[in-house]
C-alpha cells in the first residue's frame, strides 16, 4: 500500500506559489538624522513639519490599508476554498433517499472491506464479514499484501444481486446477497455464505463474523438465543426506522441438515468504523471449546461479550455475531430462494449490454468480462466527510466543508476512495451499463465543486478512508488540476440525459472549466500548465507532475512558468467541445465554448505550440535538459555523529534551455488519442508509425506509456519510487487510443486502412493479455509490463482497467 500511495501522490515538500506583489512602501523612507544643535525655526517650519507629518500619517494609513487588504485577500481565499459552490447541486436534495432512490438506498458500499452493505446515508448503519480460519490471520478488510490468494465479484448488477469468491489458503469463501424491493426503507436483502475447504484432509476450525455497527447515530439491540446465540438485532435509525436483522442457524453444503456450530457474540462501544477490527481482535480470547458430538473437543478463539477499546470513547454501537465450524456449511442471514432467478438474469442484461455472446467471444471470456464489470459495481462506494485542504496563499490546512459522494473506486486494496480522473473512466463502462447510476455518481462528483469551481482530485472521506492513507499524502492543494475525464463520460451520457439533469449540471460543469482555464493558463494564449509540479531540484530523476495523472511521465527537467503541457491543452479542447455541445442542448450561449474549441483544435496553432521537428512528435515545451541522472552522494560529515547514509540525489551534466522535451509515450499521442487531429492531418503518419514501431510503442501486450529507446525508460524517480508511466501498459489509455483508432478508421482520410489495421492488432494483444494475466492470477491490475505483459502494482484494480470490457465490445 505504501509504495502504491507514494506513486500516486508527490511527498509534502515546497509548493508552487504565487508571487508577492505588495510592497512595504514605508522602508524606504529616510529617518530624520538627530538635529547637531538647537536652530530657530525658518518661517513657515510649523506648515512643513504639518505637512510631513500628514505624509506619514497617509503613509501609514496606506501601509495599513494594504496589509489589510493582503489579510482580507487571504482569508476570502481560506473561505472560498472550503465553500461549495453556490449554483443550485447536482444531486438534489432528498433524491437519494429511500423513498426517492430505493433501488439505490442499500449496497455493497464499502469497497474496503471483503464483503459488507451500507446505506447511502451519512451515518449509515453498517453490516459486514470476518473471517478467521484458527491458527491463521483475521481478516476483515481489503489488503494488497495479507495473503488472500483471489477474491473479486463474479457477477454484480450494481442493484439487487451480487455473487463473489474468496479464496484464502485453502478456504473458498462464496458470498452473496440479495435485495428484494418493497417498502418505505429500500426493500430488504439477503446474505448468503458458503465455506469450503480445497484438497483433502481434515478441515480446520472456522470462525465466521456477521456484524452491524453504528455510527453516531442509531441504536442496536441484542435478541438472543440460549444466552449465547445472537439470533437477531432489533435496531433504529435514522432512515431506517426500526428495523431487524435474523442470523439463521449454519446448514450442510447443499441445503443439508443442520451444522454443528459454536457461538459467541459481542457487544461493545466503538469509537470509530476504522477501528473495528482492531476492536474485534482484542476481544479474542482462547478461552472457548467447540465440542461436536462423539468428537474430539478444541479449543478455539472466541470474542467476549463485552468489551471495547480502552481510553477510547465509544461513538457508536458494534452487536457481532461469531459462528464457529468446520467446513462446509451454508450461513445465511436472511432466507431468500431466488439467487438462481438473479443469476440468470445478470447474464441475460449483461449479453443485452454488450453482445459479447453474439461476437462469438468464448464462454470463459464472457465469465472474465462479467466478472470484471462486476467488480466496478462491486466496488462502488458512499463515503461521508471533510477533505483536509491547503489553500496556496496559507501554509495551516484547514477542514472543507462536510461532503458526501457516491463514486466507484480503482482499487478496493489499494485505494478504496474516489479519484477525480479515474471517476472518468469508470463511467465510460458504468453508463453503458446503468446510465441513471453513472449520471448519479456524475452529479455527485460535481457537487464537491468549491466556491472557485475547483474539485479535489483524491477525496479522502470519513474516518475509514482517512485510516487507509499514510497521514503525509492526506492534505489536498488548492493549485493541483486532475484531468476533466468526467466530461469524457458526459460526451457518452449527454445524448439520452434528461434535460433538468443537464440543467443542474451546466453552471457546476461551467465553473470547473473556468476555473481549469484561469488557474492551469500556460505562458502564451491557448497554452495551458499543470500547476503543482514537484518543486525539489535534487530528489527527482524527473519532478512529478501528480496533477497530470501521469505521475512520473518525463516533463521539462527544471519545472518553470514557462511550461507548455501538451495533453492539458487537448484535455482544454475535449472540454471546450463537451461544453459547446450541452450549451447547445439547452439552448445556452455557446460562442465562448465553441471559439474555444475552435482554437484548441486548430491543427496549425497546435502544430506551431507543440510539434517538435527534432523529434518528430508532439511534445511539451519548457525549461530542461536531457543530461540528467541520479547518483549517490554522501553528505558531509558532522563531528560527534555516526557518518550519514548516503543520498541518491540528481546530477545536472548539461545545463537546461528552453525547448520541446524529447519523451515519446503516451503524452505525445494526445492529439491522436482525442481525435483532435484531423482524418487528413499530414501529422497522423509520423504517430501511427511510432504506435507500430516496437522499439517505441509497440508490445504485444499493448501500447507502452515512454518509448523503449527514451532516457527515461524504466528508471527509477528517487531511490523510493520505481518506475509507473515510464514504459508499463496501462488499460486506459490503450483504451483512448482504440477509441481514436477506431474512429479514424471510420473516417474518410488517406490514413484510414493504416488506422483500421492497428485498431485490430492493437485490441487483439491488450484483451488477450488482460484476459490471460486474469486467468492466471485471479485479478484486473493496475498496469501490466511491457516486456511479459504480466500484472503490476495494485490489485484488484478493476477501475479503468476494467474498460477491456468495453474493447471487447467495440463500444466505443
Amino acid at each position: 500500500l505504501m509504495a502504491g500511495e507514494r506513486r500516486r501522490r508527490g511527498g509534502d515538500g515546497p509548493r508552487e506559489r504565487p508571487r508577492e506583489r505588495l510592497r512595504d512602501r514605508g522602508e524606504r523612507r529616510d529617518r530624520d538624522p538627530k538635529p547637531r544643535q538647537q536652530q530657530k525655526p525658518p518661517r513657515g517650519s510649523g506648515r512643513g513639519r504639518a505637512a510631513l507629518a500628514l505624509t506619514a500619517a497617509a503613509a501609514a494609513l496606506a501601509l495599513g490599508l494594504a496589509a489589510a487588504a493582503a489579510e482580507w485577500n487571504r482569508w476570502s481565499e481560506a473561505s472560498r476554498l472550503v465553500t461549495p459552490h453556490p449554483a443550485p447541486r447536482a444531486v438534489p436534495p432528498g433524491s437519494t433517499g429511500p423513498l426517492a432512490s430505493p433501488t439505490y438506498f442499500w449496497g455493497t458500499y464499502r469497497p474496503h472491506v471483503y464483503f459488507g452493505m451500507k446505506t447511502r446515508s451519512p451515518r449509515a448503519v453498517v453490516t459486514g464479514l470476518m473471517w478467521l480460519q484458527h491458527g491463521g490471520n483475521l481478516r476483515h478488510t481489503s489488503e494488497q499484501n495479507d495473503g488472500v490468494s483471489r477474491y473479486g465479484w463474479l457477477m454484480h448488477d450494481g442493484e439487487n444481486f451480487g455473487a463473489q469468491e474468496i479464496r484464502d489458503e485453502g478456504l473458498v469463501l462464496r458470498t452473496e446477497f440479495v435485495k428484494q424491493p418493497g417498502g418505505d426503507h429500500g426493500g430488504d436483502w439477503s446474505w448468503r455464505v458458503t465455506a469450503k475447504m480445497e484438497g483433502k484432509g481434515p478441515a480446520p476450525l472456522l470462525s465466521l463474523f456477521f456484524y452491524v455497527a453504528t455510527d453516531g447515530q442509531g441504536t442496536l439491540r441484542p435478541v438472543l438465543e440460549n444466552g449465547t446465540r445472537l439470533a437477531a438485532v432489533a435496531g433504529t435509525a435514522e432512515e431506517l426506522g426500526d428495523f431487524t436483522l435474523t442470523f439463521l442457524p449454519p446448514t450442510g453444503e447443499g441445503g443439508e441438515g443442520p451444522k454443528y456450530a459454536s457461538y459467541n457474540f459481542l457487544a461493545a462501544g466503538v469509537p470509530g468504523l476504522h477501528r473495528l477490527t482492531d476492536l474485534v481482535r482484542q476481544s479474542l480470547r482462547e478461552s472457548s471449546v467447540f465440542s461436536p458430538p462423539g468428537r474430539p473437543r478444541r479449543r478455539f478463539f472466541g470474542v467476549s461479550s463485552t468489551g471495547g477499546l480502552p481510553g477510547e470513547p465509544p461513538r457508536g454501537q458494534l452487536l457481532l455475531h461469531q459462528v464457529t465450524l468446520e467446513p462446509p456449511a451454508v450461513l445465511e442471514v436472511t432466507l431468500d430462494a431466488a439467487l438462481a432467478r438473479h443469476a440468470a438474469a445478470f447474464e441475460q442484461r449483461f449479453e443485452d449490454a454488450f453482445g459479447l455472446g453474439a461476437r462469438g467471444v468464448s464462454l470463459p471470456q464472457r465469465r472474465f468480462a462479467q466478472a470484471a464489470l462486476s467488480e466496478m459495481l462491486g466496488g462502488i462506494g458512499f463515503f461521508h466527510g471533510r477533505s483536509l485542504l491547503r489553500s496556496e496563499r496559507r501554509e495551516e490546512p484547514v477542514p472543507g466543508a462536510e461532503s458526501t459522494l457516491f463514486t466507484a473506486v480503482p482499487s478496493r486494496s489499494c485505494f478504496p476512495r474516489g479519484f477525480l480522473w479515474d471517476e472518468g473512466f469508470h463511467l465510460l463502462l458504468l453508463g453503458r451499463w446503468d446510465p441513471a447510476l453513472a449520471r448519479d455518481i456524475l452529479a455527485h462528483w460535481l457537487d464537491l465543486l468549491n466556491a472557485d469551481g475547483w474539485i479535489p482530485r483524491e477525496q479522502i472521506l470519513g474516518d475509514e478512508a482517512r485510516a487507509r492513507v499514510p497521514p503525509e499524502f492526506v492534505l489536498q492543494h488548492s493549485e493541483t488540476a486532475n484531468p476533466p475525464t468526467l466530461l469524457l463520460a458526459l460526451e457518452r451520457l449527454l445524448p439520452d440525459a434528461p434535460l433538468p439533469y443537464l440543467r443542474r449540471l451546466f453552471p457546476r460543469l461551467r465553473a470547473w472549466f473556468e476555473w481549469l482555464n484561469r488557474t492551469q493558463a500556460g505562458p502564451e494564449p491557448f497554452t495551458f500548465r499543470w500547476r503543482g509540479r514537484d518543486t525539489d531540484p535534487e530528489r527527482f530523476l524527473n519532478p512529478k507532475t501528480l496533477a497530470s495523472g501521469l505521475d512520473d511521465y518525463p516533463r521539462a527537467s527544471h519545472p518553470s512558468a514557462q511550461e507548455r503541457h501538451l495533453d492539458l491543452r487537448c484535455w482544454m479542447a475535449l472540454g471546450a467541445r463537451v461544453l459547446a455541445a450541452l450549451a447547445e442542448r439547452l439552448g445556452e450561449p455557446l460562442a465562448p465554448f465553441r471559439d474555444t474549441a475552435a482554437a484548441l483544435s486548430d491543427n496549425d496553432l497546435l502544430d506551431r505550440l507543440h510539434w517538435a521537428p527534432e523529434l518528430g512528435a508532439f511534445a511539451d515545451f519548457g525549461n530542461h535538459s536531457a543530461a540528467v541522472a541520479l547518483r549517490w552522494h554522501r553528505p558531509a560529515p558532522v563531528p560527534g555523529r555516526p557518518p550519514p547514509a548516503p543520498q541518491l540525489r540528481r546530477e545536472v551534466r548539461e545545463a537546461p534551455r528552453p525547448r520541446f522535451v524529447g519523451a515519446l509515450g503516451y503524452v505525445s499521442l494526445f492529439p491522436l488519442l482525442l481525435q483532435l487531429l484531423r482524418a487528413d492531418s499530414p501529422r497522423l503518419p509520423a504517430l501511427l508509425g511510432s504506435m507500430r514501431d516496437e522499439r517505441r510503442l509497440w508490445t504485444p501486450f499493448g501500447l507502452r506509456s515512454l518509448a523503449r529507446d527514451s532516457p527515461w525508460y524504466l528508471r527509477r524517480n528517487t531511490e523510493h519510487d520505481p518506475p509507473y508511466w515510464r514504459g508499463s501498459v496501462w488499460v486506459n489509455i490503450n483504451f483512448l487510443a482504440l477509441r481514436a483508432l477506431h474512429g479514424y478508421a471510420r473516417a474518410a482520410g488517406p490514413h484510414r486502412e493504416r488506422a483500421a489495421e492497428l485498431y485490430r492488432e492493437l485490441r487483439r494483444n491488450l484483451v488477450a493479455n488482460v484476459f490471460r494475466q486474469y486467468e492466471a492470477t485471479g485479478f484486473l491490475w493496475e498496469h501490466y509490463r511491457d516486456s511479459d505483459g504480466a500484472g503490476q502494482g495494485c490489485h484488484p484494480f478493476a477501475g479503468w482497467s476494467a474498460l477491456v470490457v468495453l474493447a471487447m465490445a467495440e463500444d466505443y
